[in-house]
């Protein structure tokens, strides 16, 4: 990795005759894991694919967002500051694209991925759309959202429609969403964002074959609003760690969204992370040894008991008579549940 800094110890640090430099203390480049394991030929990668800077009505300067997310242990963001909504314009110079340019920098120093994007924003019916891979977003600054949609298509854009259920608390299909997606202008829809959770879009991301998204919509510092949990994650199972891998894979659909501890996607893609995430070991007697090897936990309903699997944790479960665990925080729809059938497990 490129300009990777090992902290040094504190039997390391530099002494001067006035200064005691307590280089320890630093843990800008100190980096998280969120362990989450691939399958079949797929790696599971960390994303997300919402946040603002400074250059729309973010409080961060861009590189500070690639430092941040790296340090937190994701694969990939995209930086999608507002095209519309640029309340330091007077004060900053740059296009549309020059919040993306900065973060770049520090994204290759860092070997990171970033993805071009822009938020297109309007107040419902049609509400707020990101359009990521973008080539140029100047082009995409238009009177007309739909316009400025087709522009982004035009572009090879993957359009999401964003945070369905804000700001009035009530997700609703409007009548253009259902036109867009019908004309294959809007490729995702977010089911999880900022801290809210929207059931009724995990019904839409189902019925009309739409990536299942999970953003932060980043706008603050993000360590003083999710401290150490997880941020708001689409997982991206891809072929490859690289930008083209994960436009592939979202375009062919292979997401997860995954936050506050709940999963939705389709049970396609569930069914294989879960296994690959679950070890069972059976025990002599009438037991099972269960263990979670991943950042990802897990609620097990299985013969009218409930059995919480935390993070990295092993527990012991009855050996069931039944041949199906119904999964309750993970979601292949509004109010359905995973149901994974024991003997998918290596035992």
């Amino acid at each position: 990795m490129k300009r990777f800094i090992v902290p040094a110890l504190p039997d390391e640090t530099s002494e001067e005759e006035d200064v005691y430099e307590l280089t320890h203390i630093d843990h800008l480049f100190i980096r998280d894991r969120i362990e989450i394991p691939g399958f079949s030929n797929y790696e599971t990668l960390k994303c997300d694919f919402h946040t603002h800077t400074v250059f729309s009505d973010g409080l961060v300067w861009p590189d500070a967002r690639i430092y941040e997310a790296w340090q937190e242990g994701l694969d990939a963001i995209a930086i999608t500051d507002h095209i519309e909504h640029r309340i330091n314009k007077v004060i900053l110079k740059g296009d549309l694209n020059e919040s993306y340019k900065i973060a770049k920098k520090a994204a290759d120093d860092m070997d990171f991925i970033v993805i071009p994007g822009a938020e297109i924003t309007r107040s419902k019916p049609l509400g707020h759309l990101n359009a990521l891979f973008v080539q140029d977003v100047n082009l995409m600054e238009k009177e007309n959202p739909v316009e400025s949609i087709a522009e982004a298509k035009r572009q090879g854009a993957f359009i999401v429609w964003n945070h369905p259920g804000w700001p009035n608390h009530k997700a609703t299909l409007y009548p253009i969403h259902e036109k867009l997606i019908q004309e294959n202008m809007i490729d995702g829809i977010e089911v999880m964002s900022y801290k809210d959770f929207y059931p009724i879009a995990l019904e839409w991301c189902s019925g009309f074959k739409k990536a299942f998204m999970a953003s932060s919509d980043a706008h603050c510092v993000l360590s003083g609003i999710y401290r150490k949990g997880l941020r708001p994650l689409t997982l991206v199972f891809s072929e490859e760690r690289s930008e083209k891998g994960i436009r592939e894979a979202l375009f062919a659909g292979r997401t997860a969204a995954l936050f506050d501890g709940k999963i939705a996607g389709e049970e396609k893609y569930l069914v294989p992370l879960v296994k690959a995430c679950i070890r069972v070991k059976r025990m002599r007697n009438t037991c099972l040894e269960v263990t979670n090897i991943s950042d990802i936990p897990f609620i097990i309903y299985c013969e009218n008991n409930l059995y919480l699997l935390p993070e990295r944790k092993t527990i012991i479960m009855m050996n069931p008579k039944e041949n199906s665990w119904i999964m309750k925080n993970c979601f292949i729809g509004r109010n359905k549940n995973l149901s994974i059938y024991f003997d998918d497990f290596s035992v």
